[in-house]
C-alpha cells in the first residue's frame, strides 16, 4: 500500500521542518512568553532600547534556528537569557559600546521643572541613566542581581565567569552607582549589598 502525503509542500533538503509546521507553533508561544521577560533585562543591560532590540532579535534567529537544541536545555528561559545577555555584553560589534560615558561625563542637573513626571519615574530614569555609564559586564552583573535577582553562582553561570569576578565587577559597578548617588544600599546579614 502507497502512503500519500497530505502535506503540499516536499521535505526540505536539508531535513529541517519548513516554516508553518507544529515546530513554529511551539517556537512562537515559547517567544510570546519569553520575550517580556528578557526585553527588561536585554534593555538595561545594554543602556538603550534600540541595542536590546537588535540584541533580542539576533538572539531568537539563533533560537530559532537551534530551537530542537533550546529545547531540550534544563531551563530553556534561562539559556535565552544567557545568550541575551552574552549578545549584549559583545555587542560591540553593534556600535552603541563606543558612545558609552564614564560617571564624570554624565552631567547632573538636581533641578525639576515643573509639571515633570512623578517622583518614581524621575528616579527609575535616573537609574537606568546611571547604568548605562558601567562597562557592558557591570551593567550585566547589577541587572542580573538586582532585577533578576539572581545569585552570584547563577550569574556566574550565566556569563561564564567565576563568582570572585562577579563580586568584583558587583563592587566596581556598585562604587561607580555610589560616585553618581543613586545607590544608598542596606546590607544584609553577610554583608552583601542588597
Amino acid at each position: 500500500m502507497e502512503t500519500v502525503s497530505t502535506s503540499s509542500r516536499p521535505p526540505s533538503r536539508s531535513g529541517r521542518e519548513r516554516p508553518g509546521t507544529p515546530r513554529d507553533g511551539d517556537f512562537a508561544s515559547f517567544f510570546a512568553a519569553t520575550w517580556p521577560r528578557v526585553y527588561p533585562v536585554a534593555v538595561a543591560v545594554a543602556g538603550e532600547h534600540a541595542a536590546a532590540e537588535d540584541a533580542l532579535q539576533s538572539v531568537f534567529a539563533k533560537v530559532y534556528a537551534r530551537w530542537d537544541r533550546v529545547q531540550q536545555a534544563d531551563h530553556p528561559e534561562a539559556y535565552v537569557r544567557r545568550m541575551v545577555v552574552n549578545e549584549v555584553v559583545g555587542a560591540r560589534r553593534y556600535g552603541f559600546a563606543r558612545r558609552e560615558r564614564t560617571a564624570e561625563q554624565v552631567p547632573h542637573d538636581d533641578r525639576r521643572a515643573s509639571g515633570s513626571p512623578e517622583p518614581g519615574v524621575v528616579r527609575r530614569d535616573e537609574v537606568l541613566a546611571a547604568l548605562r555609564t558601567l562597562p557592558p559586564r557591570q551593567r550585566a552583573v547589577v541587572v542580573l542581581r538586582y532585577y533578576e535577582d539572581l545569585s552570584e553562582a547563577e550569574i556566574a553561570r550565566t556569563l561564564g565567569c567565576s563568582r570572585g569576578t562577579v563580586k568584583s565587577q558587583a563592587s566596581a559597578a556598585l562604587a561607580s552607582l555610589r560616585r553618581c548617588g543613586l545607590v544608598s544600599l542596606a546590607t544584609d546579614d553577610e554583608g552583601d549589598a542588597r
